[in-house]
C-alpha cells in the first residue's frame, strides 16, 4: 500500500514538473538546451555524428539537417545562446530626421531591439520614384569604422563601401544600422547579458529584419544582407540563425580559422566579437567549436556571394578557397549549386567596383526568385 502511494506521488510530481517546464517555455524562460556535439574536424562536411558517437555519411537533406543543428549548437557554445523571447521588446520605431535627394528618401530611425531603455539608430533609404509596389529590401552592415551606419549610405568612408546607397538607387529598400559600440551606438559589452558582441549583433540584426518586414514599402519575403569586413562576417552569422535572409553578400569577411593570422585567433576574442575564444578555447583553431566551412554550408540552399580579394591582409584567400571547396557539395546536395558564388579580385581589403556590380546582380537573381 505504501509502495503504491509512493509511486502515485512520484507520477503526480512528474506530471506537475512537466507542466511547469512547458509553462516556463511558453513564457520564454526555459528551453531545451542544444547539445553540442564535438567534431574533431569542422572542415569535413561529409558526415554527421550519431548519438553513439559514430560517424554517418551525409547522403540526404535530412542527414544534413542533423549536422546543421550541430553547427548552430557549436556557434552558440562560442557566442552564447541566441535570445528566443516569446514576446520580443516592441520596436517602437521613431523617425529622427528625413532628407530627400537624388530620387531617394533618407530617414534616420531609432528603435529598440532587446531593451526598452536602449535604442539602435539606423539609416533607411527608400526610392522615391513614385512607384507604389512593395520592394525587396537589403540589410546593409558596415565595417569597423567610427562612422558606423554612415558608411554604407555614402555619408562617410570611401565610395567602394557605399553599397546601401547603390542598392537603393537600383530600387531596393535598404536599412543600415550601427554595430554595438560604433557610430551612435554607445555600448558596454561587460555590463550586458550576452556572452559575446557577435551574438548581440546577430540579435540586433534579426530585429532589424523585423523592422524591414513591418514597413508597407517592403516585400517581407524578399530580404537580403550585404556587408564588408566586420559586416561581412556579421552578415554570415546572422544568416545562419535567421532564415528570412534569402541572399547574403560577404566581402573580406572570413577565412578558415587555421589560416586566420596563421592560426592566431586573438583578433576574434575581443568584447566586440567572442571573448570565449580566449577564455574557453585559448585562441586555438583546433578548439573553437565551429569554422566558416560550416557557416557557409549552414546557410545553404539560400544564396551566398563571396568577395575574397587576393591581397586581403586580414583574411587569407587560401583559407577562403578551402571554405568554398568544403561548402560546395552541400549546395549541390540541396539542389542549388549556383547559390554559392565567389570572386577573387586582384585587390587588397576592399570592395572593388566590378565585384560590387557582380554582387548586386547576384542579389537581383536570388531575391527575384525568393520563396
Amino acid at each position: 500500500m505504501i509502495e503504491q502511494t509512493l509511486n502515485k506521488w512520484k507520477l503526480n510530481l512528474a506530471i506537475v514538473l512537466t507542466a511547469l517546464t512547458a509553462c516556463l517555455a511558453l513564457n520564454g524562460r526555459a528551453e531545451e538546451p542544444k547539445r553540442t556535439v564535438q567534431y574533431p574536424n569542422h572542415q569535413d562536411l561529409s558526415y554527421f555524428l550519431r548519438p553513439d558517437g559514430m560517424r554517418a555519411e551525409i547522403r540526404s537533406a535530412d542527414d544534413w539537417q542533423i549536422r546543421r543543428q550541430h553547427i548552430l549548437a557549436g556557434m552558440e557554445e562560442a557566442m552564447g545562446p541566441l535570445p528566443r523571447p516569446t514576446t520580443p521588446v516592441p520596436l517602437d520605431v521613431k523617425v529622427l530626421e528625413e532628407h530627400e535627394e537624388d530620387g531617394l528618401i533618407r530617414r534616420k530611425l531609432a528603435y529598440h531591439t532587446d531593451r526598452p531603455d536602449q535604442q539602435v539608430k539606423a539609416w533607411l533609404l527608400l526610392p522615391s520614384d513614385g512607384k507604389s509596389q512593395r520592394r525587396s529590401a537589403v540589410l546593409c552592415l558596415h565595417q569597423t569604422t567610427p562612422g558606423g551606419k554612415d558608411s554604407p549610405v555614402g555619408l562617410a568612408d570611401r565610395p567602394t563601401l557605399h553599397y546601401a546607397l547603390e542598392l537603393a538607387r537600383r530600387g531596393y529598400v535598404t536599412l543600415s544600422p550601427d554595430y554595438p559600440s560604433l557610430g551612435e551606438y554607445e555600448y558596454d559589452f561587460d555590463a550586458d547579458d550576452y556572452e559575446s558582441g557577435s551574438m548581440k549583433a546577430i540579435y540586433d540584426n534579426m530585429r532589424a529584419i523585423d523592422l524591414l518586414q513591418s514597413l508597407p514599402e517592403v516585400n517581407g519575403e524578399h530580404i537580403g544582407c550585404i556587408g564588408h569586413s566586420l559586416g561581412g562576417h556579421n552578415g554570415l552569422f546572422t544568416a545562419v540563425f535567421d532564415e528570412r535572409i534569402a541572399a547574403v553578400v560577404t566581402c573580406c569577411g572570413f577565412t578558415s580559422a587555421h589560416k586566420y593570422m596563421a592560426g592566431d585567433l586573438h583578433g576574434w576574442s575581443g568584447p566586440r566579437y567572442m571573448p570565449r575564444v580566449a577564455t574557453q578555447y585559448n585562441f586555438s583553431p583546433d578548439r573553437i567549436p565551429f569554422d566558416f566551412h560550416e557557416i557557409l554550408a549552414a546557410i545553404a540552399p539560400r544564396g551566398v556571394f563571396v568577395v575574397a580579394p587576393l591581397h586581403d591582409d586580414n583574411f587569407d584567400v587560401a583559407g577562403v578557397r578551402d571554405v568554398i571547396k568544403a561548402a560546395r557539395p552541400i549546395y549541390k546536395l540541396l539542389g542549388h549549386a549556383d547559390h554559392l558564388q565567389v570572386v577573387y579580385p586582384d585587390a587588397a581589403h576592399d570592395f572593388p567596383d566590378a565585384e560590387r556590380e557582380k554582387a548586386y546582380i547576384f542579389v537581383d537573381y536570388i531575391l527575384k526568385r525568393a520563396h
